[in-house]
């Protein structure tokens, strides 16, 4: 043993040292550390105590020390070591911050760990580091569009008021169409999704035409009145309305949220308005089509059946889309609003004064 060093061991830390040692689930570093422990306890030298852990005479000598000062809570833990490399000083952060709040260099849009690791002279990792504690992901982007219409806050109450409460006796149909659905063919088949391989597709394909789909959705009970048609003009969408006139009870009134799409607002539309008294639109804000419930299924269609479609004609693709339609009403859900408006409208405040004030 070391000279100037004396293990004893009280009863209390034997036990504990044993269990340890017997733990099958113990680090083995803990286990071994109570072993050097208990060997020089019982009176081994060093060189014993070598032989039987397979550690070095230093090693040996450390945990027994560690023991004899920090008893056996001493065993359980390692004591940090410098890094060989300096750590990195504020002024270095606040070098990076700043210049990725800037705009980088030549002909590029956007920061680049590498190139601003370059061009501070630290690693990349450091710049990753230094953007995480500061919430900086240069690399990414998010798309927004503020409505600039004057009758904002009138239109959003006015349309968030038929979906939290809509009037009685009448039906609230959220009516858009989704224009330009091309019927892609891909030009070789794909391979099927296996335990370890993602499915594949060709990132060519063929076009065989579009379609548009006019769309309603009524926000009482989730149901989608669909309509495939080759073109998007305001003939269409009276032949639209006409459908939603035949299959929608008589004696109903009917609030329709559109658009502000020109189809919308053609004369020949108006006309028909007028013949039929029991339909009323009510148009959300400009730039806001967000607001406009029918666009939740438009996405749901085009993330779930026509992104990986394949479709080898016009009639292939339209039969699909009803197909998902009268799939999406044999269990509709009602559709729910749930945001305030009165945050929506702080919010599109705050962003006119920050662009203000930007530009």
């Amino acid at each position: 043993m070391r000279p100037g060093i004396t293990i004893e061991v009280s009863p209390p830390d034997r036990r504990r040292l044993e269990a340890l040692v017997g733990d099958r689930n113990a680090a083995q570093k803990h286990v071994w550390r109570a072993e050097i422990v208990l060997l020089s306890a019982a009176g081994f030298g060093t060189v014993e105590i070598i032989r039987r852990t397979g550690k070095s005479k230093t090693s040996v000598w450390r945990w027994q020390e560690r023991f004899a000062e920090e008893g056996f809570e001493g065993l359980l833990r390692d004591k940090t070591r410098p890094s060989r490399i300096p750590p990195l000083g504020p002024e270095v952060a606040e070098r990076v911050v700043a210049s990725t709040l800037a705009d980088p260099p030549a002909e590029t849009t956007h920061w680049t760990a590498a190139m601003m690791a370059k061009a501070v002279g630290i690693s990349v990792s450091s710049v990753q580091r230094i953007w995480r504690a500061h919430g900086l992901q240069p690399h990414r982007v998010r798309q927004f569009k503020l409505s600039n219409d004057p009758r904002f806050v009138d239109k959003l109450r006015d349309v968030v008021g038929l979906y939290v409460d809509p009037p009685a006796h009448a039906i609230v149909l959220s009516v858009d169409e989704k224009s330009q659905i091309q019927a892609l063919d891909r030009t070789q088949p794909g391979l099927p999704l296996k335990k370890g391989r993602a499915g594949t597709m060709t990132h060519d394909y063929k076009r065989h035409g579009t379609t548009t789909l006019f769309a309603a959705l009524n926000v009482l009970d989730g149901t989608i009145i669909g309509r495939n048609m080759q073109r998007h003009r305001h003939q269409e969408f009276i032949r639209f309305l006409n459908a939603i006139e035949a299959e929608i009870p008589a004696g109903k009134l009917v609030h329709v949220i559109l658009d502000n799409y020109a189809t919308h607002k053609h004369p020949t539309v108006r006309r028909w308005l007028d013949r039929h008294e029991r339909f009323i639109f009510h148009f959300t804000p400009t730039s806001a089509s967000w607001l406009n419930a029918v666009e939740g299924f438009f996405a749901k269609l085009s993330k779930r059946r026509l992104k990986r479609g394949v479709f080898r004609s016009i009639v292939d693709l339209q039969a699909a889309i009803n197909r998902f339609v009268d799939e999406h009403n044999t269990e509709p859900k009602p559709f729910t609003w749930t945001a305030n408006p009165d945050k929506i409208i702080a919010a599109v405040r705050r962003g006119h004064q920050v662009l203000d004030s930007i530009h």
